[in-house]
C-alpha cells in the first residue's frame, strides 16, 4: 500500500477545497528523508502517481545537467528512452516491467542529488504555472514524446559535454508537462533545435576529422 506522506492524491478539506498538489521538489526531498537505504523507480513511480510520466522524465534528465561520473548518462539514458517511447505511442498511464522498477539507487545518492537539483527546480518552480494548454493536448504531447525520444537517443550516446543541451531541452519538457505549462514546452522545443544543431555540428566536425586523418595517412603511405 502506498505510503500516505508520499501520496499525491488530493485531499478534500472541511470547507470543500482541495489541498494543491505537492511540487516535483518537495515529493523528492520526502523521497531523499526515508529511513530507507535505497530508492527504487517503483518507489518513485508510486510517488508521483498519475504525474509519472513528467516526473520521471525530469528526474532521468535534470542529473545529466550536473558533472557526473563516466557513464552516468548512458545509466540515466537508458530509462528515458523506454519512458519516452510510451509517451510518444499516447499511453494514458506510464508502465515499467519489473525489472526496471527494481532498479534502485543508495538514498544517500538519492539525497545527494536532490540537494544538488533543489535550488535549480525552486527557481524554475516559482515561473511554473498552468498556461497555453493547447500544447499539451493529446495530439501535441505525443509529438513531445517523439522528439523527447530522440533527445534521449542522443543523451544515450557517448558525445563529450553533448549530454547537457538534450538533458535541459527533456526536463524543460517533462516541466511542462508536471505543470501544464505550455511557456515550458515552447523552451523545449527551442532547447531541442539547439540540441540538435550541436549534434549536427559536432558530427561534421568529427566526419572533417577523420577525412583529414584519412588524407594525411593515404599522402604518407603513398
Amino acid at each position: 500500500m502506498p505510503d500516505p506522506s508520499s501520496s499525491l492524491a488530493t485531499v478534500a478539506l472541511a470547507d470543500g477545497d482541495a489541498e494543491p498538489r505537492q511540487r516535483f521538489s518537495e515529493v523528492l526531498r520526502g523521497l531523499a528523508a526515508r529511513p530507507v537505504p535505497v530508492i527504487s523507480i517503483g518507489d518513485v513511480l508510486n510517488a508521483f502517481g498519475d504525474r509519472a510520466f513528467g516526473a520521471l522524465m525530469l528526474l532521468f534528465a535534470a542529473p545529466n545537467m550536473l558533472p557526473l561520473p563516466p557513464g552516468m548518462s548512458a545509466l540515466l539514458g537508458a530509462p528515458l528512452l523506454f519512458i519516452t517511447a510510451q509517451l510518444m505511442l499516447g499511453r494514458a498511464t506510464l508502465w515499467m516491467p519489473r525489472v526496471i522498477r527494481e532498479r534502485s539507487i543508495s538514498r544517500d545518492f538519492f539525497a545527494l542529488l536532490t540537494a544538488k537539483l533543489s535550488p535549480i527546480l525552486h527557481r524554475a518552480e516559482r515561473f511554473l504555472q498552468p498556461r497555453i494548454s493547447m500544447l499539451l493536448h493529446p495530439v501535441p504531447e505525443r509529438i513531445v514524446g517523439a522528439a523527447c525520444l530522440l533527445l534521449a537517443i542522443i543523451l544515450f550516446l557517448p558525445i563529450p559535454f553533448g549530454n547537457i543541451p538534450p538533458a535541459f531541452a527533456i526536463a524543460a519538457f517533462a516541466l511542462g508537462i508536471l505543470e501544464r505549462d505550455g511557456f515550458a514546452t515552447i523552451i523545449g522545443w527551442l532547447a531541442t533545435i539547439g540540441s540538435v544543431l550541436i549534434l549536427a555540428a559536432i558530427s561534421s566536425a568529427i566526419i572533417a576529422g577523420i577525412r583529414a586523418f584519412l588524407e594525411q595517412l593515404w599522402v604518407l603511405i603513398g
